[in-house]
């Protein structure tokens, strides 16, 4: 039987506190590969959370990464973007936080049953924004996964420094990834040489994984593509990881 355990992980940045979550299955002293996972603009969340320890009982130690720092929480929409918008706006900073958040995984090595060795990152909206950013910025990772993120960069070339496998999982009616989005990205990435793949769930809308999603055809949830888009990304890990 699972034991899951959610730990507090504090780290700075330029000076400014950030705390992230670490969590993992605490019934087995096994390593396990680790999964940074940027979440959604509400930030550190308990909807974060939930999916961590869903993911986490799946074999892997996940960190959520704080992007707005300890004292930022958004609570609605209006703060959440606030906070979000400026990441947007300055990729170096936002690069900056994930590489940060993943080192702030890395030395968890030792305290919980990582291995740190076998690496990934995964994100959900902004979240796979920053998933695909860090992946850009060279991290040594794996893989990065998107879920219904945004897929724009100021500077494609970057993904030359891609080292591991991409996938974005996208939703085929989402408004809020434009569409001409997804013809640029696969330029980017088959230039670059990565190794990519991206999948576009018909009739599915922005944020299909997130249970609270509720506004039809804008952000709505799909039990259904959010099952196929999650075992897509497992199946990706195990391939990568040799699971």
């Amino acid at each position: 039987m699972s034991q899951i355990s959610v730990q507090p992980v504090a780290y700075s940045v330029d000076g400014q506190s950030f705390e992230g979550q670490l969590v993992f299955d605490a019934a087995s002293s096994a390593a396990r590969p680790g999964l940074l996972m940027a979440p959604n603009w509400m930030g550190v969340s308990q909807g974060a959370l939930d999916v961590a320890r869903q993911v986490a009982e799946r074999g892997y130690v996940v960190l959520v990464a704080d992007l707005y720092g300890k004292a930022v929480r958004p609570n609605g929409a209006e703060q959440a973007g606030a906070a979000m918008m400026p990441l947007k706006n300055d990729r170096a900073l936002l690069r900056k936080r994930m590489q940060a958040s993943l080192k702030a995984l890395l030395d968890q090595a030792g305290k919980a049953p990582l291995d740190s060795a076998k690496v990934a990152t995964f994100g959900f909206c902004f979240g796979g924004c920053c998933a695909l950013e860090l992946a850009r910025d060279g991290a040594a990772l794996a893989a990065a996964v998107s879920f219904h993120g945004t897929l724009d960069t100021p500077n494609p070339a970057d993904a030359k420094n891609i080292k591991g496998s991409v996938l974005v999982l996208d939703g085929a009616i989402d408004p809020l990834v434009p569409r001409e989005q997804l013809g640029a990205f696969a330029k980017e990435m088959t230039d670059a040489g990565v190794d990519w793949a991206l999948t576009s769930y018909g009739g599915a809308a922005h944020s299909f994984t997130d249970p609270h999603a509720q506004v039809p055809g804008t952000m709505q949830y799909d039990a259904k593509v959010s099952r196929r888009a999650f075992a897509a990304m497992f199946d990706l890990l195990d391939e990568r990881f040799g699971g």
